[in-house]
């Protein structure tokens, strides 16, 4: 068997709502995802002994917490064949960004096993195990836009602006999707913070986990604040957890002044990227 690579796409969530906590623990919500074509992590797949996995940053797992890791094993457990392979991961996408890189990597691992092995499961069986994995990880599996219901692992094919220009700004910390998640009930407003819901179109631009974030992490807030007061910018918003704030640009050619300007001003270390959201 020939190695096989799969892009694994970052997420947008250009909407993110917290209907409330499910007895289970997790949080139902409503939240609409796109795909950033543009920013991938890769993940390769090779003929093995037995089963290895290595990835390109040092600062994330490589044991049996890394979500690709729980992909591979679900794989196996699901069709019980020995995991004669290695996978190697490399990282692009930032990670306790908010940007779902670990469940696209996790999606992207379970699609390329299917492929790699020729085991044939089909939509619905790597969906149930995608949801096993992770809320996020079901929604990578499908090849556009999505609305995601219940805890995320619902997700349904929607309808959503593709070719959005955006830049993409995260400081050199992360937050944790599960403690935000757990301080979402009560969080309070930061005085001169504008939380307040942006239109696009259609489109309701909000994000109820920007309340418990924002009060911790009040750099966040700032840069929203200051995205928003950009001439270049028409929305910004904190992507799912954070730590990444998103803009959209009115103009393409802006982003790289919004770039520089962050460095300069606030952070110059800050990571950024720019590109345009996937149908």
């Amino acid at each position: 068997m020939n190695p096989l690579t799969l892009q694994a796409p970052a997420k947008l969530n250009l909407s993110l709502r917290v209907l409330g906590k499910r007895p289970d623990g997790f949080h139902d919500i409503d939240s609409l995802m796109v795909k950033l074509p543009g920013l991938c992590d890769e993940v390769t797949i090779a003929p093995a002994d037995e089963f290895a996995f290595s990835c390109d940053d040092a600062a994330l797992p490589t044991d049996e917490s890394n979500l690709v890791v729980k992909a591979a094993r679900a794989f196996g457990a699901a069709t019980g064949l020995p995991l004669a392979c290695g996978i190697s991961l490399a990282k692009r996408i930032p990670h306790s960004a908010g940007l779902g890189g670990g469940s696209s990597d996790a999606a992207a691992t379970l699609v390329g096993l299917d492929r790699f092995f020729g085991t044939g499961l089909g939509d619905g069986a790597l969906s149930k195990l995608a949801a096993s994995i992770g809320s996020d990880v079901p929604f990578f599996l499908l090849p556009g836009a999505a609305r995601s219901t219940g805890r995320g692992e619902t997700v349904e094919p929607a309808d959503a602006p593709s070719g959005l220009p955006v830049v993409l700004l995260k400081p050199s910390f992360g937050v944790d999707t599960a403690w935000a998640y757990s301080r979402w009930q009560g969080a309070t407003p930061l005085p001169g913070i504008r939380y307040d819901s942006q239109s696009l179109g259609d489109l309701t631009i909000v994000n109820d986990l920007e309340l418990p974030v924002f009060a911790k992490f009040v750099f966040l807030a700032e840069l929203k604040n200051w995205l928003m007061e950009r001439a270049e910018i028409t929305a910004a918003l904190m992507c799912g957890s954070g730590s990444t704030l998103f803009g959209i640009l009115r103009d393409p050619a802006g982003a790289a002044d919004v770039m520089a300007a962050a460095r300069h001003e606030l952070d110059p270390v800050m990571w950024s990227w720019s590109g345009t959201t996937g149908k």
